[in-house]
């Protein structure tokens, strides 16, 4: 494949033509009476129209048919995606999912797509979804949309080439991309491919403030990659757009490619982002700073501080702190973790956390090193080295109590029963009088 191009920059305004349409964008306006090459203007909206300017997300899009000349929506067979989330007994017990299968038979994007868990209500733009998804095979003729909220893409295995009305972008393992809102996309494979996909309602990802930070660290805003216009001019093609509505998938037929923008301006864009570039902020003195330090995602609740959905990393950095236990401290958490592993041994559970597995401890349950990560923790030589080397390893928080569908529960068959095992060994070392 050509190298692609891509525009530079996170909640930036963008413009963008296909070189094959030079001066396809009009000029002063956005939607005059006739725009050039006889294309048609159509705005999409990520935000409402009266939204704060900062807040204000918008995209126009010229293209060779407007996005409306469809069938009706038909209620489509899916045995994938589900927002009940009163399909088991809740289940407050610490959760280990083994790798999740990869596709068996010629599956792709749409089909391979399996809800784990989540909370709240699409309709009214509150809460989240976690999926996991496994393909072989492209897309052919179909392309997939929610209206329900934001895809965070985190492939595991398997690069995914990805079509959008923006253009084309490449993610690879240890990349993540984000298609938003209502923006139609199709996904091609070449390979087994499997991965991780957290889904937000109705709201969007920020990048985290920095405050006492300063100005740089974690994720910079221009590392992040947005698509450049592309365009395919097919006519009297059968078509599938395929979308999740409430939870739901609805399918409809169309004679024409929806990939046929040929110029676009705005702010609202699909995105991606290479999780190596992440600058680490750790301690260099004691103790171990709490996982928000490895933010590069945020979806912000109503209440300040609080997230309706972190997306976090734990990457290869250097540990120098002193006199302190270097692994993950045990907790109870007021938020709940789903955990996933992209490569390598995550460094609180090695062995047995495997890439392409998951981990979730719900809210308030207790959680923490193993057996040996504590002992070898307790007794290791404090002196500088590098940690999670080879590693990447990521975590979904939520200050939503999650809930597991019965895929994830049952049908999966990947749910560990023997995960409380690991902490079993940690018998008193107290030296104290009885």
């Amino acid at each position: 494949m050509k190298e692609l191009q891509y525009l530079r920059g996170f909640g930036s305004e963008f413009s963008s033509e296909d070189p094959r349409c030079p001066n396809a964008l009009p000029l002063g306006q956005n939607s005059p009476q006739k725009c050039p090459y006889g294309l048609y203007a159509e705005q999409l909206s990520g935000t409402s129209f009266t939204a704060p300017r900062s807040e204000n997300r918008r995209t126009w899009l010229y293209r060779i048919r407007p996005s409306v000349g469809h069938q009706p929506f038909k209620k489509c067979a899916n045995t994938g995606i589900t927002h009940n989330w009163g399909e088991q007994e809740p289940d407050p017990n610490q959760m280990r999912w083994k790798p999740f299968e990869l596709a068996a038979s010629d599956e792709d994007f749409v089909d391979g797509l399996k809800t784990v868990c989540g909370a709240g209500d699409p309709k009214i733009k509150l809460g989240l979804a976690i999926h996991v998804y496994s393909c072989n095979s492209p897309m052919k003729n179909r392309a997939f949309y929610n209206a329900d909220g934001d895809f965070l893409i985190v492939p595991q295995m398997g690069t995914l080439i990805i079509r959008t009305e923006f253009g084309k972008m490449t993610v690879s393992p240890n990349e993540i991309c984000v298609i938003q809102q209502g923006m139609r996309f199709s996904v091609a494979v070449s390979e087994q491919s499997r991965g991780y996909i957290l889904e937000v309602f109705g709201r969007h990802f920020h990048l985290p403030d920095l405050g006492p930070i300063g100005a740089n660290g974690l994720a910079n805003a221009r590392d992040f990659l947005t698509p450049t216009a592309w365009y395919e001019n097919c006519e009297n093609i059968g078509f599938e757009i395929i979308g999740k509505f409430q939870g739901h998938l609805f399918s409809a037929e169309q004679n024409h490619s929806p990939f046929d923008v040929v110029a676009w301006h705005g702010n609202y864009v699909p995105y991606k982002y290479d999780l190596s570039k992440f600058m680490v902020i750790n301690s260099v003195s004691f103790d171990h700073c709490d996982p928000s330090i490895f933010t590069i995602l945020t979806c912000p609740s109503d209440k300040l501080g609080t997230a309706i959905a972190d997306f976090v990393i734990f990457p290869p950095r250097w540990s120098v702190q002193e006199h302190t236990f270097r692994p993950p401290y045990y907790h109870r958490n007021c938020m709940s973790e789903f955990m996933g592993l992209i490569l390598g041994e995550y460094e609180a559970k090695k062995g047995a956390f495997q890439p392409g597995g998951a981990t979730l401890h719900s809210i308030m349950t207790p959680h923490g090193p193993d057996k040996s990560c504590f002992e070898y923790g307790s007794n290791e030589p404090l002196v500088p080295k590098k940690v999670a080397e080879g590693t990447q390893a990521f975590m979904f928080e939520s200050c939503l109590s999650l809930a597991v569908t019965e895929w994830g529960a049952k049908t999966c068959e990947k749910l560990d029963p023997e995960y409380f095992k690991c902490w079993q060994g940690l018998n008193s070392n107290f030296t104290g009088p009885t």
